[in-house]
């Protein structure tokens, strides 16, 4: 979680930042953009003491034009990245050498003690979380991309769910991969560039993603051999986690400006474990509420540090790390721009069938490209659905290119009762979270707030 600090404490780690930087003999300094809608776009300035990271940040954001650099002015929030640099843990509220401070007053993001240049890229993606909402523009952990005909889908998921994969579809073009912004003016993508999972990358699964890495990407805690200089994606060695940081012209069919009209269909992605969810549901506008609050996913190992195997997660709005403000308020930012709009809202498991992790099997790729094509071609509106006990879902009778007995999770399992008691158990799951949001009322609406709760699973 974050912690909160005081100004003495900020400005101390803000000192020994900017006195390591003024001890070098060469540092590099970024100006960039964030956010493709110019009524809402934020210049950052970017300090840092390796090339790499501010390569990195190149890529990821928003590069101005030579006339917009000339007219650049005063940045409206400046990091010093002096992560080569330790904090002093003697300093109150350090416990440890390293330290990244916001301080939304100053406009100021300090980064002391760690070189992970992700620290930066999200460290921006707060701020918007917390200057957005103020102005009545929703800000999104997602990926979005449109159809030929203007379409805007938006994906929503943690690591691991295949929200970069879905979201860099050859057949669309590519809004962008992590971070946007939803106004009044339509979607908007925060950033410049892509930050691509490359694990077992391959020409043949995900040929958008291996061209894109070519001379100006950043690859990420690969391995690859020094002589040939070739990469092996498939070396797990150093982490399953491999990055690659590219600007997203790197991507063919990226739409430049990264910005489109108002979203027709969010997608919740889940890569669930336990293997009970179906492949495909559609949700009321209060499901879609209380699972975009409990944002359930899993730890897939390689994701996150230490993760061997997988284990059920909850991030409140697929961000809990970035978010500024109480879920619901963005929750019920969201639910609010998809009634204006005409939005539909889906579940999509992008995890296991048949099982739990160690019997069933991963969800095959094809189908769940065959799922969000439904989606995408409003086909699955047009489904028979069936609800689901305890979560209440709507299953489609029928998803084209899909095999039907999949669609149904209790009827691939082996065995009922492991189903029912693993079913019941993940229902225990998200009612023990939900407890951490219960006593939020949106806007001083009791009634909402219980429809959000009753939109949970209920014991069977």
């Amino acid at each position: 979680p974050n912690i909160e600090m005081d100004e003495e404490t900020f400005l101390i780690n803000r000192e020994r930042a900017v006195d390591y930087l003024n001890s070098l003999d060469k540092v590099y300094v970024n100006d960039q953009l964030l956010n493709w809608n110019p009524s809402h776009q934020i210049k950052v300035r970017i300090i840092t003491a390796r090339a790499y990271h501010s390569l990195f940040m190149y890529n990821m954001c928003i590069r101005p034009t030579p006339e917009e650099l000339e007219n650049f002015g005063t940045p409206d929030f400046t990091i010093y990245n002096a992560g080569q640099f330790p904090c002093n843990r003697y300093t109150h509220y350090m416990t440890s050498p390293t330290s990244v401070d916001i301080n939304l007053k100053r406009k100021e993001m300090v980064i002391l003690g760690t070189q992970y240049a992700g620290e930066m890229k999200k460290g921006l993606f707060s701020v918007m979380h917390f200057l957005m909402p103020k102005i009545g523009v929703l800000s999104l952990h997602s990926g979005c991309n449109m159809g030929r005909g203007g379409d805007v889908a938006v994906f929503f998921g943690l690591s691991g769910t295949g929200k970069t994969t879905l979201s860099t579809d050859p057949n669309r073009y590519l809004i962008g991969d992590d971070e946007h912004c939803w106004s009044d003016d339509g979607i908007a993508n925060i950033e410049g560039g892509c930050y691509a999972k490359c694990i077992d990358l391959s020409r043949e699964k995900e040929p958008d993603i291996w061209n894109a890495i070519k001379f100006g990407t950043v690859l990420e805690n690969i391995v690859f051999d020094e002589h040939t200089r070739v990469v092996d994606y498939c070396d797990k060695n150093i982490t399953e986690n491999t990055r690659a940081s590219y600007p997203i012209e790197f991507i063919p069919n990226a739409r430049i400006p990264c910005v489109g009209p108002h979203p027709k269909n969010i997608i919740l992605l889940a890569c669930d474990a336990f293997g009970v969810l179906p492949p495909v549901s559609k949700l009321t506008e209060a499901q879609t509420m209380y699972h975009f609050i409990s944002g359930y996913s899993a730890l897939v190992a390689g994701t996150e540090f230490g993760v061997k195997e997988p284990q059920a997660t909850f991030s409140a709005c697929y961000g809990a790390a970035f978010i500024m403000m109480h879920p619901a308020k963005y929750a019920s930012m969201l639910a609010e721009k998809m009634q204006k709009h005409g939005a539909n809202a889906w579940l999509v498991n992008t995890g296991w069938s048949g099982g739990s992790y160690g019997v069933g099997k991963r969800m095959k790729l094809s189908y769940t490209r065959k799922i969000i094509d439904s989606i995408h071609n409003g086909s699955l509106l047009k489904a028979q659905y069936t609800q689901t006990p305890v979560f209440g879902l709507y299953i489609p009778d029928q998803v084209e290119g899909v095999p039907s007995s999949i669609l149904h999770p209790e009827s691939v399992w082996p065995n009922p009762k492991h189903y029912k008691d693993t079913l019941d158990k993940l229902a225990g799951l998200f009612r023990k979270n939900f407890e951490n949001f219960m006593d939020y009322k949106i806007g001083g609406q009791d009634k909402l707030t219980q429809e959000i709760l009753a939109a949970g699973p209920v014991n069977n």
